[in-house]
């Protein structure tokens, strides 16, 4: 929530619309392909050794920007 003030210097309180349905859909589609977008930009700009010192090749950079929650070598963490 954030209040502004008008000018008498009233202040006035409002709450950001959230949209629904099909927006709110597109807004996240939208949002996680740019995210996809900026990973695959990231780890393909690095070199083929910084890629192995996080255990990956240059060949799992797709699969690494589309399914950032599963790790490539099939290790499992310890959470």
């Amino acid at each position: 929530m954030s209040t502004t003030h008008d000018v008498l210097r009233l202040p006035r309180t409002f709450v950001p619309i959230k949209p629904v349905g099909f927006f709110a859909r597109l807004q996240v589609t939208f949002r996680d392909w740019r995210e996809r977008r900026m990973v695959r930009a990231t780890l393909s700009g690095l070199s083929d050794r910084e890629l192995l010192d996080i255990g990956t090749t240059r060949g799992e950079i797709d699969y690494v920007a589309s399914h950032r929650d599963i790790d490539p070598r099939g290790v499992v963490s310890a959470e």
